[in-house]
Order: C-alpha cells, then structure tokens, then sequence
C-alpha cells in the first residue's frame, strides 16, 4: 500500500476516504447519524475546592458522600471527570481558538515547516509512522516548562520554527501554557484529596516537570463512520486537561460487562481531564488510566486544545508508600517518564494495552534481552 499524504483541504472533500483511514469494523464508530448515549461524569468546582483547602477545610474525597466521593469513585472506574470556575479567562480560551483555526488554515507545506520530530511539532496524522488505521486529524505539539530559565520556551518556538509572523501566536500560546502549568497543578490537590494524601504531596512530583501542549483539528469526513479522529488508547502521559468546542466528538469507554462507547457533552465553561497510564502507575493502580477516543463529524471541523503534564523526564514514576500495602501490592515496576516516552515514540503506538506491554518491555530491556515482538510494535 502507498504511502498518502494527509491534506484536510483535499481529503475533506472526497467521498471516498483512503483504505489507511479505513478502521475494522469492530473498531469504526456507530453508523453515520446513529445516537451514541452521553456519560454522567463529576464535574468539580475548582475555585470552591482551593478556597475551602486554603480555609483549612476538610473535604470528604476519600469514602463519604458528596462530589467528593464521586470524583474519587470516577478515578477508580474510568479516571475521568470535569473542572469549572478553573480561573481560565474566556478571552485566553477564544484567542487560543482563534490562532488554531488560523494555523490549520495555512497551506499545508507551510504547516510542515513545523514537521513532527520525537513528540513535539506537526503531524498530517501519523502517515509518515503508520500505514494502516490513520486517525483522521492533523496536530500541532510543543513543549512547555515551569521553569524560569524556560518561561519563554513556546514564544521562542513558533518564532523559531515557523517565523516571525508567528510571534502573536507564541505569546498566545505561551499564556496558555503558563495558565495550563498553574490549572494542571491545581488539579493534582484534587487527586491528591481523592486518595487520602496530603496537601501538596503530587504537585511537587509534577513542578519541575515537562509539559506538552497538542492542538488538534479534525476536518470534517464524508464518511465518518468508517475512520476515527483518535483510535481507542489510554494516554501515557500523567493528566489530560482538554477544552473542546461545540462540534463535539470525544468519546469515554466506563468499564464494566456490556459497556459501551459514551459521549462527552462538549461544555464551554469546562475542562475534561483524564488520567493516564503514568498518573495510574503513580497511584498504584488505584486510579484508572482512561481509555477513550475521538469520532469525526461528517460536516463540521472540530478541534480541541489538550495540555498534558508529565513529570521531568527523568523523574522515578514510584507511588507514595500510603499507597501500597497488603491489599495493594505494587502494580507497575518502577520508570522514569523519559522510558515510558521512549517507549511509546520509538517502539510502540499507544493503545489500549500500552502499559503491559511497556511492563514486558522494560523487564526485558534493562535484562539486555530482545524487546516485546507484541504486533503493535513498530520496527
């Protein structure tokens, strides 16, 4: 099979999408108009938790009742929930939406000035890494830090790589990442309430880390029902904090006997945050790492801005010790992020099974053996 070139001004418009963005059957969406029931997740309010933590208050998100009890329950089941009254400035939000419909309007050889290199930088799907089961989307990814000596490393990017008409959207972005770095923290005093741990005890994992910011753009498909924006996957990263628009398109698999695919009511005054595979490991397994994907719309663009925090890349993954004990032994092998990062850039797309097959992996690698013949692995 050739290799094809994804361009969403062309591709949008044919009728017949091609065979590399054909998924199987028993992985393609409902058929095109068909009615996908939405899930009920918790949604937190942010400002209330920080205010009443700083009060001293004490907050019932380890085995009582309330929204307390429910996000720590949504952590152990599917690992996902919502945060309003975040502190983000709609302005920021309508701005940075703004510079994402402007970059992915740009022709696409001037898009690939900022072509993909280990995980940052922009990718017409993943043609020039995968050939069968492409996800229907183009992406734009850069690195950002919380500290000081790089506070104007995503400025400095754009301007770099794509030019100095690019300046306004570095600074954009650069807001956005700063206010991203400070909500993604927050967030961790959430978790951190849910498992009985102390004030703190995460965002100090996590504040010299190494985030990634991604833009992604799905155009719109004539035949939506044959390919994914996103295939089903768990992130390997820590958290997931996403702002989607109106389009709508993400999709939750809960768990449990008879599940299916479950809708997320896009919500403006919102952000969907998901656990993932390091965060899951970090937790000891108490907090499940989302499995989820995202379907294309058959008429309309739909795009989401998605912020990942990881630890720094050399950071030891290793859970609290309150969280490993007789009825929870150790779940993962300890790893730095830099490992797991390599894993899933060099030899493995990310899926649905990514840590057990990151677990045989890396036993075997630091054993100097021959790595994991999973079929997922990429040569």
């Amino acid at each position: 099979m050739g290799a094809v070139v994804f361009d969403a001004s062309i591709l949008s418009r044919q009728e017949d999408i091609p065979a590399q963005f054909v998924w199987p059957a028993d992985e393609a969406p409902d058929a095109d108009g068909a009615v996908v029931e939405e899930i009920t997740i918790p949604v937190v309010n942010l400002g209330e938790f920080l205010a009443d933590a700083a009060a001293g208050a004490e907050r019932d998100c380890g085995g009582g009742g309330g929204i307390g009890r429910a996000v720590a329950e949504a952590c152990e089941r599917h690992g996902f929930f919502q945060v309003v009254n975040h502190g983000v400035d709609p302005a920021l939000l309508a701005e940075a939406y703004r510079c994402c419909d402007a970059f992915y309007e740009r022709p696409l050889a001037e898009k690939q000035r900022a072509a993909r290199g280990e995980n940052h930088g922009y990718a017409s799907s993943f043609t020039g890494r995968f050939d069968s089961k492409l996800p229907w989307k183009e992406t734009l990814s850069f690195n950002c830090s919380a500290a000081p000596e790089n506070s104007r490393m995503v400025a400095d990017y754009f301007v770099t790589v794509l030019g100095e008409d690019y300046r306004h959207m570095g600074e954009v972005y650069q807001e956005y990442c700063d206010v991203m770095t400070r909500l993604a923290l927050d967030i961790t005093e959430v978790l951190a309430a849910a498992l009985g741990l102390g004030r703190g005890e995460l965002r100090c994992f996590f504040a010299d880390g190494d985030p990634v910011m991604r833009l992604n753009h799905y155009p719109p498909c004539r035949q939506p029902h044959r390919t994914l924006g996103t295939g089903p996957h768990r992130d390997p990263t820590s958290l997931t904090l996403l702002h989607q628009d109106n389009v709508g398109g993400l999709q939750v698999l809960a768990g449990g006997p008879g599940e299916t695919w479950r809708a997320v009511r896009p919500r403006a005054d919102a952000f969907v945050v998901n656990i993932g595979d390091t965060f899951s490991a970090l937790t000891n397994g108490r907090h499940a790492s989302c499995l989820h994907r995202a379907v294309v719309n058959g008429a309309a663009a739909r795009r989401s801005l998605t912020f990942f925090l990881n630890p720094r890349l050399d950071r030891v993954v290793s859970p609290p010790a309150e969280l490993v004990d007789a009825d929870h032994p150790r779940a993962f092998p300890d790893f730095t992020w830099r490992e797991l990062l390599e894993f899933t850039q060099r030899h493995y797309r990310s899926d649905t099974n990514t840590m057990d097959c990151f677990v045989a992996w890396i036993s075997q690698h630091r054993k100097n053996t021959d790595a994991c013949t999973d079929a997922h692995l990429v040569e």
